[in-house]
């Protein structure tokens, strides 16, 4: 991964110092090892804190919808996950891709600290990774970790591949995986109304309404939401009925239905620890099942299944138990 971060810097340098592009979209360095943050870089000096290793697991997709504004070209480093967000808002007219200049890097998964915590380690210092093993260093000596145990939600069952690029850093290739992401999914469809209900009455009511799912995801791009909405009743407060922690998530779920690419940064962000992620997937998985198969940010062009019409189209009462008859 030094290797990689290392190319990526110097590219990032020679392309400032050339004046090719007035800023770079990339990742700093946080108060810990494992905190890095997204940030642009505006000049080589800047270009000190730049960071790119296992805890770089924020999607950059939704910083360019200002940036690809601004005077100037913009630089931007996008995993392969990434590159799915940044077509759909090319497509959805909110990325203009005339300004962008994008380097599609490697991405073998990135590391979920909080896991890591919840095995036992506190006060990260760093990790090495070799194949599929993660040595953590703590204040309190290493500890030795298999890497698909720390892996974040998002990343567990990725085989996305860069659907956009300018040009390319990528030295190790990474290997398929043999996952069906839909598993939790079906999980949750095999159970009963009650369990169900039971299940997300759980997981949604830890919800504090800080909105950082909404915030970081690509999908929400609105210039103003109605959640936010000083007349609506529900603008920007903790739940105070289980009808309202389950409207905002629903409504939201909704929202982006047929336009997430299911990046995982609702599930990433969320500091309640809400799988947020399974509700997009099982509207992701109904789409499948009623409209064909469809893989949201595969290209900028194109109709979605549900801003598109044919004869053929499946009708509400056509629908049993989620399966088109």
């Amino acid at each position: 991964m030094k290797e990689v971060e290392l190319k990526m810097l110097e590219r990032a340098k020679e392309l400032l110092t050339s004046g090719e592009v007035a800023r770079v979209i990339g990742w700093k360095k946080g108060d810990f090892c494992h905190d890095p943050s997204p940030a642009s870089f505006e000049t080589v000096e800047e270009l000190n804190d730049f960071v790119y290793d296992w805890f770089c697991g924020a999607n950059l997709s939704k910083y360019l919808i200002q940036m690809s504004k601004k005077e100037g070209k913009t630089a931007v480093f996008l995993k392969p996950c990434d590159t799915y967000s940044f077509n759909q808002l090319v497509k959805e007219h909110r990325i203009k891709r005339e300004n962008m200049y994008v380097i599609a890097v490697e991405c073998l998964g990135k590391l979920d600290v909080e896991k890591m915590k919840a095995k036992g380690a506190s006060m990260i210092e760093g990790v090495d990774v070799q194949d599929e093993k993660v040595t953590v260093h703590t204040l309190y000596g290493d500890q030795e970790m298999e890497k698909s145990e720390v892996l974040l939600v998002k990343c567990e069952t990725c085989n996305k591949t860069h659907q956009a690029k300018d040009e390319e850093i990528i030295l190790h290739e990474r290997q398929p995986k043999d996952v069906n992401r839909l598993a939790e999914v079906e999980a949750l469809e095999a159970m009963t109304e009650a369990e169900r209900f039971a299940f997300w009455k759980e997981q949604l009511s830890k919800c504090i309404r800080c909105n950082a799912c909404r915030n970081v995801c690509p999908a929400c791009s609105c210039i103003k939401c109605v959640f936010d909405n000083p007349a609506s009743g529900i603008s920007a407060k903790a739940n105070d009925s289980e009808f309202e922690e389950q409207m905002f998530h629903i409504i939201r779920a909704f929202h982006v239905a047929g336009r997430c690419t299911d990046c995982g940064e609702c599930s990433r962000v969320c500091p309640q620890n809400i799988p947020l992620h399974l509700l997009n997937r099982k509207f992701i998985k109904d789409i499948d099942t009623l409209y064909g198969e469809f893989q949201a940010g595969e290209t900028t062009e194109g109709k979605t299944p549900l801003t598109s019409y044919t004869e053929e189209d499946t009708e509400p009462n056509d629908v049993f138990n989620g399966e088109a008859k």
